[in-house]
């Protein structure tokens, strides 16, 4: 084990050794043992602990965090004044990093969206249940932070200020939001996520899923189809046929970030969980590799991706309202997605030449049959 390996783990059992109780530790308790890993990720400390991360943050209300609502209404509205922040959404294998400003807000009962020149969103309200107003002070700086979970306990969004962030506005924000219990105790019914299953497909999926495919106009219509037939994504696509879905090897995606950046290829990548998902459209440039992550470094977009947690990676066509759309998608050993790339594409617009070129030229599994025209 190297030295940075055995620091690591001296780090971890001081963090055990932290708590007293054998039962859920107290807010005292993980408040101890944040002191005694300083610098691990929160995601990290609250596994370790044994607890959920929104748990890790309530416990630190009264000492810098405040409870407040996660009203949709009154949070996106007073985001618009803020100016400059980072939004970041992620899943347990990616992380997805927006700087921008909050721009047009809509909202829904099931679904709300954001759209903007930078902060583009897909949110879920049911899905935000906690949320937290986090100051911490380093040195003479403040960073300050809105962070949002699910019923879990598992984050959804963060909301970080930044240098040009207009203070006055977060600040009046946080206080519209501040809930009056601002007791560091989480809420008793936080429970593990339930764990993904794949679904068996019924005798009539398969032909039923070709005919509701080809009979596509809008992307979008694909939620619906798995839902009316009872199928998870990996599923249907091992039932498409290879004119519509084809497996890739594992180390398409870190390529196809490669390709897209020496060849200046716009690209749309989304990175969600249950509550939210978050957009990237346009360029990218920097793309770095550093052990199992791989990471883009741009101006207003960063990416961190675990590589070494893509277990399946699918090419998918789908009809669009002019021609066919390209995605490529990446799963973990459990079937669920990680991360999904688009080519950009205006609605009316036939999907880029470049893109269908570089998604269609990316590493086949060896045993994949070389595909026929899907129009």
């Amino acid at each position: 084990m190297d030295r940075t390996s055995m620091a690591k783990e001296e780090e971890i059992q001081m963090t055990a050794d932290g708590l007293e109780s054998a039962s859920r530790p107290t807010a005292a308790e993980i408040r101890k043992a944040r002191a005694h890993a300083p610098k691990m990720r929160e995601r990290d400390l609250a596994r370790t602990i044994g607890i959920s991360e929104a748990e890790l943050v309530a416990s630190f209300v009264g000492h810098g965090t405040s409870r407040i609502d996660p009203k949709f209404d009154d949070l996106f509205a007073g985001l618009q004044n803020v100016g400059p922040v980072m939004a970041l959404t992620r899943n347990k294998s990616a992380v997805h990093e927006k700087i921008g400003e909050f721009e047009k807000f809509i909202n829904g009962k099931r679904a709300a969206l954001i759209l903007g020149e930078q902060i583009d969103t897909r949110m879920f309200p049911a899905n935000w249940v906690h949320g937290f107003a986090v100051e911490k002070r380093e040195g003479e700086d403040v960073r300050r932070s809105l962070q949002f979970f699910d019923a879990h306990g598992d984050a959804v969004q963060k909301i970080h200020a930044r240098p040009e962030t207009n203070k006055d506005a977060w600040d009046q924000l946080v206080a519209l939001l501040t809930l009056p219990d601002q007791q560091p105790e989480i809420l008793p019914d936080v429970t593990p996520a339930p764990v993904f299953s794949r679904k068996l497909p019924t005798v009539h999926a398969e032909m039923q899923l070709r005919d509701r495919w080809q009979s596509m106009t809008d992307p979008h219509q694909f939620h619906g189809i798995l839902k009316d037939l009872e199928l998870d994504r990996l599923s249907a696509f091992e039932l498409a046929g290879e004119s519509w879905a084809w497996p890739l090897d594992k180390g398409s995606v870190p390529a196809l970030l490669r390709l897209a950046a020496s060849e200046q290829i716009p690209i749309m990548c989304f990175v969600g969980n249950r509550g939210c998902i978050q957009i990237h459209s346009g360029q990218i440039a920097n793309v770095l590799e550093k052990g199992p992550w791989i990471n883009i470094m741009d101006q207003t977009f960063h990416l961190h991706l675990r590589t070494d947690h893509i277990h399946d990676v699918w090419a998918v066509r789908k009809p669009a309202d002019v021609g066919h759309v390209t995605s490529i998608e990446a799963y973990d050993s459990d079937g669920q997605q990680i991360i999904q790339f688009f080519g950009v594409r205006g609605e009316g617009n036939a999907e880029r030449s470049d893109w269908r070129g570089l998604a269609e030229n990316l590493p086949k599994l060896d045993h994949a049959i070389t595909l026929g025209a899907a129009e």
